[in-house]
């Protein structure tokens, strides 16, 4: 899983196809919320504010 802002989406979804060797789901944090959870409010990239959750 990668917390991203969008200038670091294609780095992770590389990231995550080289780990997993499949297509990740993209998931828009300012469209979806969820009720157990918590995303990270930073990319783990650079700090900016995150926007994607690669899953």
């Amino acid at each position: 899983m990668h917390v991203v802002c969008e200038e670091h989406l294609e780095l992770a979804l590389d990231r995550f196809v080289d780990e997993y060797e499949d297509a990740p789901d993209v998931v828009d944090l300012e469209v979806t919320t969820f009720s157990a959870w918590e995303p990270p409010a930073t990319c783990e990239q650079c700090g900016r504010s995150a926007r994607y959750l690669v899953v």
